[in-house]
C-alpha cells in the first residue's frame, strides 16, 4: 500500500534539539480515544485524510495552520504529541526533509508517502532546476491520486473500514472532479495576454500547467527563498514586459519582496495565496476545496482587472 517502517535512529537528537526518546512523557498522551491515530505533516494533507477517514480515525497535523512547512523544525511537543500514532501522512518530493529527524526521535512509525509512484513535474529555475516540485496537491487531478492512497492506507490500517474508506474516498474524488471542472471554466475566461500568474513561491507549477497559464515567481521553493537583486531584477522584467495586471504571495512567507515588484513593474499586490497551509477554520481558506477557491477568484480578480490592491 505505499506503507513504509522507518527505523529509529540510535541517537534520536539530529537537529531537535536534546530530545531523546526516553525523555518523553507517555502518560501525557490523551488516550480517551481509542481509534487509530493518524499524523499528517501539514494541515491541507490533515483535510484529505480526515475527508476520506470520517468518523473511523484521529487525523492531528504536526505542522500547523500558518506555519512554513518546507524548513519546519518539529518542536518536543510535536514530539510528545505523536508518541504512539499508529500512521504518519507526508507529501514526499523532497517537501518534508525534517519529517526523517522527527520520526527519529518518535520511535516507528509506519508512513505513507502520498506523491509515491507520481511522475513529478520538475523545477526549471535557480538552484532547485531539476528537482521535483512538490506542490502536486495544488492539481485537483493529481489530488484525486492522493485520495486513492490514503483509501488504501487507512485500508490496511484499519480493514474493518475499508467500505467506508472506499465510499469516502468516491465521495471526495468527485468534489475533486467537480473542482477540476470548474477552475477549468473560470480560469479560461483569462484573456491570452494576462495569462501570466506571479507570485512568491514558484507553487502554482500544477495548476498553471493544468488550465493553461504560464507561471513566474521570486524563488523555486520556500526553502530557497533568499531575495537576491538578480531574483528581483528578473522578476520585474517579466511583470513590466508582459504588462501582468497583478502579482499575488503565499500566507506562509513575507509579501514585502513582491510589493516591491508591483510597485517598480507598474502592477498591483492582488492578495495572498493559501498553498502549504490552511487557513484557520474562520478564514478564507479552511479546506483544499475551499483554498482553491480563494486562490482562484483572486488570480480572477486580479488577472481580468476587476481586482483592487490586496
Amino acid at each position: 500500500m505505499g506503507i513504509r517502517l522507518i527505523s529509529r535512529a540510535a541517537a534520536v537528537v539530529l537537529g531537535l534539539g536534546v530530545i531523546v526518546a526516553g525523555c518523553v512523557d507517555r502518560s501525557r498522551v490523551s488516550r480517551d480515544d481509542s481509534r487509530p491515530r493518524v499524523l499528517t505533516t501539514f494541515t491541507v494533507l490533515a483535510d484529505l485524510a480526515r475527508n476520506v477517514a470520517g468518523d473511523r480515525l484521529q487525523v492531528h497535523s504536526i505542522v500547523k495552520e500558518g506555519a512554513e512547512i518546507h524548513g519546519y523544525q518539529p518542536t518536543p511537543s510535536d514530539i510528545e504529541r505523536s508518541v504512539g500514532a499508529d500512521l504518519l501522512v507526508e507529501n514526499g518530493l523532497g517537501l518534508e526533509l525534517w519529517a526523517r529527524r522527527f520520526t527519529a526521535a518518535a520511535g516507528d512509525i509506519p508512513t505513507v508517502t502520498l506523491s509515491e509512484g507520481m511522475e513529478p513535474l520538475l523545477i526549471r529555475a535557480d538552484a532547485y532546476a531539476g528537482k521535483p516540485n512538490p506542490h502536486a496537491w495544488m492539481s485537483p487531478k493529481r489530488a484525486m491520486d492522493y485520495v486513492d492512497r490514503l483509501r488504501d492506507a487507512f485500508t490496511n490500517l484499519d480493514p474493518d473500514g475499508a467500505e467506508d474508506y472506499a465510499n469516502n474516498a468516491e465521495a471526495y474524488n468527485k468534489k475533486l472532479q467537480a473542482l477540476d471542472g470548474e477552475l477549468r471554466e473560470v480560469l479560461a475566461t483569462i484573456p491570452p495576454q494576462h495569462r501570466v500568474l506571479v507570485s512568491c513561491e514558484g507553487a502554482f507549477t500544477y495548476l498553471a500547467t493544468d488550465y493553461g497559464l504560464e507561471e513566474a515567481f521570486l524563488w523555486p521553493v520556500n526553502a530557497e527563498s533568499e531575495i537576491t537583486p538578480k531574483r528581483m531584477a528578473r522578476l520585474i522584467n517579466i511583470v513590466r514586459e508582459r504588462a501582468v495586471p497583478a502579482v499575488f504571495c503565499e500566507s506562509t512567507v513575507s509579501d514585502k519582496a513582491q510589493r516591491e515588484v508591483a510597485a517598480a513593474a507598474n502592477s498591483r499586490f492582488g492578495g495572498t495565496f493559501f498553498v502549504d497551509s490552511l487557513s484557520k477554520p474562520d478564514g478564507p481558506a479552511p479546506t483544499l476545496l475551499e483554498l482553491q477557491r480563494h486562490n482562484v477568484k483572486l488570480i480572477l480578480d486580479g488577472l481580468t482587472d476587476r481586482g483592487g490592491d490586496g
